[in-house]
Order: structure tokens, then sequence, then C-alpha cells
């Protein structure tokens, strides 16, 4: 899945709040900043069909955005899926994970979408949901993880490879990085205490242990946290 641009990674408390919220709905959103930095979120749970657009009367104004077209783009629901249409009457284009789109795209969660100067990150958090396979984590000898546990222990552990001093990621961190809900982070936080057998220590300890022993153990490696670290985004450039 490609990395979030870092202008949408960083976020405040209220930010984070907001796309745990955004995420609780089950619906899939789009996310981006304003010319000032604000975050918006649009759920898309109503019109089949969203102008994107430099003008005011468009569903998703981008009026400060001078690489824009007065009607650049759309976006529009077929059956399940999103798409982003660009019918090539932009002047500038349309970009889907770095790559200029021609007609219609189907959108995949995750994917970042570049229109002008301005960047949204595509979501549907109903694929973030935990998942029923179980995979085995590099370590014969660590414990065996669905998915999604495997998720929000490399979630936790992220934080340790950016520096000497931090601490493991929160569960409100962690539901922000991964569009999950708090309540969901907890449950499976449970589980991997008892997979990584910590539940005896006091309750302060649990996660700098837990991390500890998942990056000892090999239940998560330093090149797949680097892999996610803030390092990358899709240039806010027009071709």
């Amino acid at each position: 899945m490609p990395a979030m641009p870092s202008a949408l990674r960083t976020t405040s408390a209220s930010e984070l709040q907001e796309r745990i919220a955004a995420a609780d709905t089950n619906t899939p959103f789009v996310l981006y900043r304003e010319h000032e930095g604000r975050q918006r979120i649009i759920v898309l749970d109503g019109p089949q069909r969203l102008t994107i657009g430099r003008q005011d009367a468009s569903d998703i104004p981008l009026p400060w955005d001078g690489a824009v077209s007065r009607v650049h783009a759309t976006l529009e629901r077929i059956g399940e899926e999103w798409t982003l249409v660009d019918d090539g009457s932009s002047r500038n284009g349309s970009f889907v994970n770095a790559v200029r789109i021609r007609g219609r795209r189907r959108l995949c969660d995750g994917d970042v979408i570049r229109i002008g100067f301005t960047t949204f990150a595509y979501v549907v958090p109903s694929e973030r949901e935990p998942s029923s396979s179980t995979i085995a984590v590099t370590s014969s000898h660590a414990p065996s993880l669905t998915a999604a546990q495997r998720r929000v222990l490399v979630a936790l552990c992220r934080p340790l490879v950016q520096g000497r001093f931090r601490s493991a990621s929160s569960n409100q961190q962690i539901a922000g990085e991964l569009f999950l809900g708090v309540e969901t982070v907890k449950t499976h936080m449970q589980a991997l205490f008892e997979a990584f057998d910590v539940r005896g220590l006091p309750q302060n300890q649990k996660r700098a242990e837990l991390a500890r022993l998942a990056l000892k153990g090999g239940g998560v490696t330093e090149d797949e946290l680097l892999a996610g670290a803030p390092d990358g985004s899709v240039p806010d450039t027009v071709n």
C-alpha cells in the first residue's frame, strides 16, 4: 500500500479523533489538507458523484490551488467501488500513486491521489478490519498472529526506530495510523499481551515489554518499521 504523504500523517489530537471517527463509520473517505493546513475529511456516504475543481460550486472545492482546473475531476461510485475520473479536460491532469490517469481509475484502500498541488488519501476502513487468516511471524520462536494483530504490533513498535528514547505507540496513535477504532486496538493489544505472555506484568510495563519481545524475537523487524516510517511522499509538483 502506498505510503501516506507526510503532510497527511502529521496530526494533532483533534485531527486524530476526526480520523478515528471517520473510520468508525466503516465507509470509504478521502482525507486532504486545505491551503492553510486544516485537515478535511469527506466521508463518501452521500452522492454517487462528487466534482473536484477550483470553482466554489464544486463538491470538493480547491479554490486556493492554481494548478487545479475549474472542473478538474470527479469521484464516482460504480456499484460498491469508488473511481476517480479525469476525462482529459483538466490542464494538469490527475494522478493516482504518482501515475497520471486517463479516463476512469478504480480506487483501492491506501491510494494517494494528487490533483494540482493538493494530495488526498483514499481510505476504506472495512478493508482494514481484522483478517480471519493467520500468518506466522518471521521468527519460528515467535507466536502466530493474525494479519490484523501483526499490523497493530508493527504500529506499536514503529516509534522505537525513530529515536533511542521514544516509547511504544499508544492505543490512540495506533488507531490513527491504521484507521481503526480505539476499542478495536485494545482488543488486539489484549490478544498480543496473551500471545507474548506479558499479562502478569504491571500495566505500565506491558507495552514496553511487548515491543521489546517482538523486536528481540523477530516478531517485527527494523526493516518493516523503517518501511512505514514517514520519510517519503508523493511529490507536490504538477507534471
